[in-house]
């Protein structure tokens, strides 16, 4: 008999075995079916195998137990007796969803043990369903066509390079809120994450380090075209999903960039041969309502390994999506380049990569700044800051609001009503007084969008 052949045969009572509880007596009857006829070398190789796996059944796999059939003496015999084994039925097991891992036990994941219960839970059709995740659909190189589910915008960095925002489509998007909202939304960052999650923000990301000798901040590059699909579909696997259902979850979160956008005018130069290899490959689009989550999940052992760090450098961390941020005593500055090094190795062996160039350390007589927020002494925005918003309230009361939308904000008052409110959150007091003035402008139906090239107010 070949190799082949040996390995057809311990797959199929490894198929067999898998195919119901882990019970010798229901093993045996289902290894029976499988090859025909019953033989002693069963009933050990099932107490062994039941011994063994039983506290883990869920989640052993075929390749593993046919292994342990392969090495078991009883069949060796058998394989190598004049009539060795053979199969005369395949028992495969049924489809199912394996338990979340111990620390979501608490969790109540939705049930997708099949590709049929996921497009029922997303209420689409199959069809819609394979046409929504086949990744291969689309010629790589084309963006024009209908076919693709995402639009592309590029965004200038202050450095004038650019970032991409991808964009799902209406009827993609309605499916990755679902994923979002039902799946996604339940499962906890790691406490030292404060982008994405409800009741935290930038002020909670940098309350930690407030009236701290020694702030050090570190930048992620690329942070959501870093994550990239073998990553996601790992984090659907682990919690408990079939490799089939893992898959298609996989293909509706990520995207990968056409060559022909990259290479657009407005892209090619203002973005490196890594970047733009980033973007080729399958990733999570920065635009998709489930990027966020997924990016915190997929960073999880990141932060526990930098959290952990902090620690034992008697520092704290935190994490505001691809901001890093660390404080402590003067010590802390003393092994400031020891830190960085550090921090860097271990972003790199997370699947992630520091913008060194980016990195700052800020001590107690200059001024600490985290996400925007000054932390010298208490969590305040810059007075800079403060002082450019007041005027130009002041300005709009005194002048109107349509004298001073410079920068042709298609909603001026709300973009207003934005950086009151961005004040407000970081400094209560500084805010009312801002609210105070946002609420003596003298608001028209003209005044409240930008104008357009012509004069007219741009819709």
């Amino acid at each position: 008999m070949s190799l082949s052949s040996l390995q057809h045969v311990t797959y199929a009572i490894a198929d067999a075995m898998l195919a119901g509880p882990a019970e010798p007596a229901g093993m045996v009857e289902r290894m029976t079916l499988a090859l025909g006829e019953a033989a002693g070398w069963m009933n050990g190789l099932a107490r062994h195998v039941a011994k063994r796996f039983a506290a883990r059944w869920d989640s052993v796999g075929r390749k593993e137990l046919s292994t342990v059939v392969a090495g078991m003496p009883g069949f060796v015999s058998a394989w190598r007796s004049e009539q060795p084994p053979t199969v005369v039925r395949v028992l495969t097991r049924l489809p199912f969803q394996r338990p979340p891992p111990p620390w979501l036990r608490d969790v109540m994941l939705p049930q997708l043990p099949t590709l049929g219960d996921l497009a029922a839970w997303l209420k689409v059709e199959p069809d819609e369903l394979d046409w929504f995740a086949d990744r291969w659909r689309v010629p790589a190189h084309s963006a024009a066509t209908p076919l693709h589910h995402y639009s592309y915008k590029a965004i200038e960095k202050c450095d004038g390079r650019c970032r991409i925002i991808e964009i799902p489509k209406s009827r993609l998007r309605a499916l990755q809120r679902k994923v979002l909202s039902g799946l996604l939304d339940r499962i906890p960052a790691h406490e030292s994450a404060h982008g994405f999650r409800r009741g935290r923000n930038i002020v909670t990301f940098a309350a930690p380090h407030v009236a701290k000798a020694v702030v050090m901040r570190f930048d992620l590059t690329d942070f959501f075209a870093s994550v990239h699909a073998g990553r996601v579909y790992s984090a659907f696997h682990v919690l408990g999903y079939p490799l089939a259902v893992a898959r298609t979850l996989t293909a509706l979160c990520t995207n990968r960039i056409p060559s022909s956008r990259l290479l657009a005018p407005d892209v090619r130069d203002r973005i490196d041969w890594q970047e733009r290899q980033r973007y080729r490959n399958r990733h999570l689009p920065q635009g998709a309502p489930t990027s966020p989550a997924l990016a915190n999940l997929c960073a999880f052992r990141l932060d526990v390994r930098l959290a952990g760090l902090a620690r034992s450098v008697g520092a704290s961390y935190t994490r505001y999506a691809d901001d890093l941020a660390f404080s402590g005593d003067e010590n802390l500055a003393r092994m400031a380049e020891r830190l960085t090094v550090r921090v860097a190795a271990i972003a790199l062996e997370e699947g992630f990569s520091v913008n060194l160039r980016k990195t700052r350390v800020m001590r107690r007589g200059a001024r600490q700044h985290l996400a925007g927020v000054v932390v010298n002494s208490h969590a305040n925005v810059a007075r800079p800051e403060f002082d450019a918003l007041k005027a130009l309230l002041t300005n709009c009361a005194r002048h109107g609001p349509r004298s001073q939308n410079r920068d042709d904000h298609a909603d001026f008052r709300a973009h207003l009503a934005g950086r009151v409110a961005h004040v407000a959150m970081v400094n209560a007091a500084r805010g009312a007084k801002l609210r105070a003035l946002f609420e003596r402008v003298e608001w028209d139906e003209g005044s409240e969008v930008g104008a357009g090239s012509n004069g007219e107010a741009s819709r």
